[in-house]
């Protein structure tokens, strides 16, 4: 007896016929796991980059707790290693340890009153094409969005004035005693704010007086930083002796996880590993070695990265920068330069509604998510409750089929957004990567184990 017919449309029969599949990204790159619609998944966002397929090669991941984001950000820069990749980690809560030990690669803690001082001022030398007013407009961009963060409040153009000043003094002052290759400190510039130089109040026609109390609410602030609570980890050069060598480099922020100024801190650290990354010549426009004196983040062992690698940049509970608008500025902005240094940066966020948290319909907060999730082609969504969907969803570009199934999600399977193609993925763990992402050591000696 033969198989009854079945009538069926073109669509619908290429998701039945069972030897039919979606192409995928192509075979370059890392396996993440399974294409519940299709074959293996594999991705690499410089690949894409350079095939054309993606714009920028910037990610964002989504995820509850327990539903399987961690585990796949720490495999997947694991995996990235085999290519050559290297993988630096802004890591609040201190997780990323087990990962980094797995390498043989101790995290570079920081702590208040630390013995490790991180200058988050550093900046590489000039390159063709840049300038030392690019490196100083960059540093008062940072301070600014620093000062508006803590102060909780948009600078007041006086205020920003007083900043690029400083900023220009101290920067003069250091090449002109220093050197090119060494960077002014948050120390130097708190003194320039409270004491301004004749020279910085005749560029706007007024008196050093006037400056020093259009900029003195600012620099209270940043004193925080060098001689208040939080004094011991950015209010200084660099120390020696950093490496960023090996396959990666892991920024401890635990001691400060609970601090309220948790998003300065990692604002600072975040721009310190910017400098560093954007210090990181070709191996083929190498023209010194790494031991020269032209090393581009002063105290680091920064040797060239081979062309066409890649560094992966991941900003972990980025929550806590995405609230500030002065930072989350700050942070759009350096997300748009990750093409000219080689970097795919990746955000780490529980809720989907932290992208628009501080904002309503219209406001600025909702138009920097916008920005950022323009400048990252990839989102990497893990369930969700269905009114975090409501809220984001618009945002992210979900379908009505796709919002109806972020919050059915098992744990380990994500919807993947690659430029303008979807992709249901089920990741998949290897044995020994089980153990190396295991957050849930505690539980599972009370009969529960799994992955965040």
């Amino acid at each position: 007896m033969g198989v009854p017919a079945h009538h069926a449309t073109t669509r619908h029969l290429g998701v039945a016929y069972p030897f039919a599949s979606e192409a995928g990204l192509g075979g370059r790159g890392v396996l993440i796991g399974r294409d519940l619609l299709g074959g293996a998944f594999v991705y690499d966002p410089f690949e894409l980059y350079r095939s054309g397929l993606l714009t920028n090669p910037n990610m964002v991941v989504f995820g509850q707790i327990g539903r399987g984001k961690s585990a796949f950000v720490k495999t997947y820069l694991w995996r990235q290693a085999v290519f050559g990749r290297r993988a630096w980690v802004v890591d609040p809560k201190g997780e990323y340890a087990p990962l980094a030990r797995a390498w043989g690669i101790e995290p570079v803690a920081l702590r208040p009153g630390g013995s490790v001082r991180l200058n988050p001022l550093d900046a590489p030398p000039t390159r063709a094409g840049s300038s030392g007013d690019d490196t100083t407009r960059r540093r008062a961009e940072l301070l600014a969005s620093l000062a508006a963060a803590s102060l909780g409040r948009s600078l007041a153009p006086t205020e920003r004035s007083a900043v690029e000043l400083a900023v220009a003094e101290v920067s003069g002052a250091a090449a002109r005693r220093l050197g090119s290759s060494d960077a002014p400190t948050l120390p130097d510039i708190v003194d320039a704010l409270l004491a301004p130089s004749e020279c910085s109040a005749q560029t706007v026609r007024t008196t050093v007086d006037a400056l020093a109390t259009d900029g003195r609410h600012v620099a209270l602030e940043l004193r925080r930083l060098v001689a208040g609570d939080l004094q011991g980890m950015f209010d200084g050069p660099t120390t020696r002796g950093i490496s960023l060598s090996g396959p990666l480099v892991v920024l401890d922020l635990s001691a400060v996880y609970h601090s309220a100024a948790l998003g300065v801190i990692m604002t600072c650290a975040t721009a310190w590993f910017q400098a560093a990354v954007a210090g990181l010549a070709p191996l083929d426009n190498a023209s010194s070695s790494p031991d020269s004196d032209d090393a581009p983040v002063s105290g680091v062992q920064n040797p060239p990265v081979p062309a066409g690698a890649g560094v992966v940049v991941v900003v972990d509970e980025a929550w806590a920068i995405l609230a500030n608008l002065g930072v989350a500025r700050w942070l759009q902005s350096s997300w748009k330069l990750s093409r000219a240094w080689g970097v795919s940066n990746i955000a780490v966020l529980h809720r989907l509604s932290d992208l628009t948290s501080a904002g309503a319909s219209g406001s600025e907060q909702v138009g920097l998510a916008q920005g950022l999730l323009a400048d990252s082609e990839t989102r990497v969504i893990y369930g969700q409750p269905p009114g975090e969907v409501e809220r984001a969803g618009d945002l992210l570009g979900l379908s009505s089929t796709e919002a109806d199934l972020v919050p059915q999600l098992q744990r380990g399977v994500a919807l993947w957004k690659v430029g303008g193609r979807s992709f249901l993925v089920q990741h998949r763990l290897s044995g020994l990567e089980t153990a190396l992402v295991d957050t849930d050591a505690r539980m599972a000696g009370a009969g529960l184990s799994g992955t965040r």
